[in-house]
């Protein structure tokens, strides 16, 4: 039986993604969604940030279910983009059929990442969606707003998650 060696390190994560290296992993926690054409609720979400240091962009994956009963509820995936001048370029496809192309900001000292939405496709009735997260002492939070043909930009959806 050989020895084990010593224990590896993970690559170092592409230098663009390197800013947002805070946001890498799987996290997991709870949220709560409103808006005035909707019942208040609550929710469970588990989001992937993965990264092939290869490559200067992030994969995303996001899943919700309802805290209740644990029922599938929304899921999303796409690509974060960073870009070496603190910009940064995100496309979403949503489960329900909706695209969103985003772009925004990061700032990796305060570990925030600002989103608005330039382009929402295949909806009939949202009109634009804007996205904040934030680390707060280990925890991810998260803001969504978001705009419809009836009601202007007010926040819909919020979550605080864990690393797991």
């Amino acid at each position: 039986m050989e020895a084990a060696g010593p224990p590896t390190q993970p690559p170092a994560p592409h230098p663009s993604v390197a800013p947002l290296s805070f946001l890498l992993g799987k996290w997991r926690g709870e949220g709560e969604g409103t808006f005035p054409t909707i019942a208040p609720f609550r929710y469970g979400e588990e989001i992937l940030f993965s990264h092939h240091p290869s490559k200067p962009v992030i994969s995303y994956t996001q899943r919700t279910w309802k805290a209740a009963s644990g029922e599938p509820m929304h899921a999303e995936s796409g690509y974060w983009r960073p870009r070496p001048d603190g910009s940064l370029e995100v496309v979403i496809a949503q489960s329900t059929g909706l695209s969103e192309v985003q772009k925004g900001s990061y700032d990796a000292e305060k570990k925030t990442v600002t989103l608005q939405s330039e382009l929402v496709g295949n909806a009939s009735k949202v009109k634009q969606i804007a996205r904040a997260f934030q680390m707060v002492d280990g925890e991810l939070s998260y803001i969504v707003q978001m705009a419809t043909i009836t009601n202007s930009l007010q926040p819909h959806l919020k979550a605080l998650l864990k690393r797991i």
